[in-house]
């Protein structure tokens, strides 16, 4: 099959990319990644290539958060080849309601989260008529990767990600807040439910606050008021973070800490508490994991979901030392191959690291189920064998849906035998199809014409447009 894949402006979402296009093409797929920050033309996933790539038909387009999918001439050049879409989210739907509202017709999104799920199906039925899970995946190292001897790895205590001053988040400039001001009031006070009770959805606690306040909002306010607590998720992200680490420097435990604004937090001039660089590029975080003794997990406020920050540090042979999630708890077994803390019992956490690190053949042994569980079912490997059975379970659906219902007739001619009458919605979609035989054909792209007009027979077969394409095709190619 030929897939296309994006490089954008999210750097984790290019490294990505590149997993998913190694994948495929070991898989014999063509791949071509579109970098849409609009290189020049010399570089090989410029415009002008990516424009000579869809020429010819492409069977799937694979994005993240939705970029490849939100432009109207993409769309258009999915729909025109009816490709089908695989966008998969690694962020919450709340953040992306012009892309559910508006995509190619053969959309599939993939949330990794289960309670993202509900959300869409929820708020958005018929908009995108299919959404299911996928949970993150993580980098499998090559087998002749050393890996550093527990005992002599440079961090206790590591954590990869970015922090801000929570109050900064909440207050950051909002189109919304802008225009209606007493809005932040609201989400103040939803902020405020959100600490109180940890186990809270987002969505669950606006819910809450506009009961607490006494206001009856339609569905479509509903949606809007949603669509713009960005801040509100960032801030009670940056909450936790906070917390959490928090209350590991003041138990005296050496942290590290690898990411952006860390200069910002209360316990940044602690002595135990040490910051290894500013922002480094995905790849390169995987090697401080390896060296890590525990990787410390605060989830993004994932309730039923999951992080590759876990995945990744059981596949680079550390301990992940995390909070709960409905699907972690499922998945994982505390103490045989993963550490839980509790994000309500975070005095207790100080104690869980304490044995932890003095335990470290207990580690180890952790770290050895937990890497084998994933690395047998979380990896890239697994992510392109999602990606490819959703994507023929589509076709096959379709196929069924425009053939199953074919009825049964009988002819004059052979009363015995019986044909199937072709639904119109597949001779509709044999009629979209002529315009692309015909550029294919200008563009003397002979043997992807022949078999396109080949399966186009099969629906059309005594048409006479179709047939007169077919016998230029063939003068060609002879």
């Amino acid at each position: 099959m030929r897939i296309a894949l994006f490089y954008t402006a999210v750097e984790s979402f290019n490294f990505f990319a590149d997993q998913l296009d190694h994948e495929f093409k070991s898989r014999g797929h063509e791949t071509f990644i579109y970098d849409m920050m609009n290189p020049p033309d010399e570089s090989p996933h410029s415009l002008a290539h990516f424009v000579e790539f869809v020429s010819v038909k492409v069977d799937i387009a694979v994005c993240f958060d939705g970029i490849g999918v939100r432009q109207e001439e993409l769309i258009n050049t999915w729909d025109a080849w009816d490709t089908v879409v695989i966008d998969i989210l690694m962020d919450p739907p709340l953040r992306f309601h012009p892309v559910l509202e508006k995509h190619p017709k053969n959309y599939r999104l993939f949330c990794c989260d289960r309670d993202h799920v509900e959300y869409v199906r929820r708020y958005f039925p018929t908009e995108v008529p299919f959404v299911d899970f996928m949970p993150h995946v993580g980098v499998l190292p090559a087998q002749d990767t050393p890996v550093v001897p527990y005992s002599e790895r440079k961090y206790d205590i590591l954590f990869c990600g970015t922090y801000y001053r929570p109050q900064d988040r909440l207050t950051a400039p909002n189109r919304m807040l802008k225009e209606h001001p007493y809005i932040q009031e609201l989400y103040q006070l939803m902020y405020r439910n959100l600490i109180a009770d940890s186990d809270l959805k987002l969505d669950q606690a606006l819910l809450l606050t506009l009961e607490q306040i006494e206001l009856a909002v339609s569905e479509d306010t509903l949606k809007t008021l949603l669509s713009y607590m960005d801040n509100v998720d960032w801030a009670i992200r940056m909450y936790q973070r906070e917390q959490v680490i928090t209350v590991l420097a003041e138990a005296g435990f050496e942290l590290y800490l690898l990411g952006r604004g860390w200069e910002n937090h209360p316990c940044a001039q602690y002595p135990n508490v040490h910051r290894i660089d500013d922002r480094i590029p995905y790849e390169q975080t995987l090697a401080y994991m390896a060296d890590a003794k525990i990787n410390l997990n605060v989830f993004p406020w994932f309730k039923s979901g999951t992080h590759d920050r876990i995945f990744n540090t059981l596949l680079q042979r550390s301990l992940p030392l995390t909070d709960r999630s409905a699907w972690a708890d499922n998945y994982f077994t505390d103490g045989e191959d993963i550490a839980f803390y509790d994000l309500k019992y975070l005095e207790q956490l100080p104690l869980i690291a304490g044995r932890l690190l003095n335990n470290p053949a207990e580690a180890e042994k952790i770290i050895q189920r937990g890497y084998e569980k994933v690395a047998r079912d979380l990896t890239w490997t697994n992510c392109v064998d999602w990606i490819l059975d959703a994507v023929l379970e589509y076709q096959s659906q379709r196929e069924h849906s425009l053939y199953g219902n074919a009825e049964m007739i009988q002819t004059d001619d052979n009363l015995g035998a019986s044909q199937p009458q072709v639904s119109e919605e597949f001779i509709t979609f044999g009629r979209q199809i002529k315009p692309v035989i015909l550029g294919l054909i200008a563009n003397e792209h002979w043997n992807e014409a022949y078999s396109m007009t080949e399966q186009l027979l099969n629906l059309l077969p005594d048409d006479p447009e179709v047939l007169e394409m077919r016998q230029e095709i063939m003068r060609h190619i002879l």
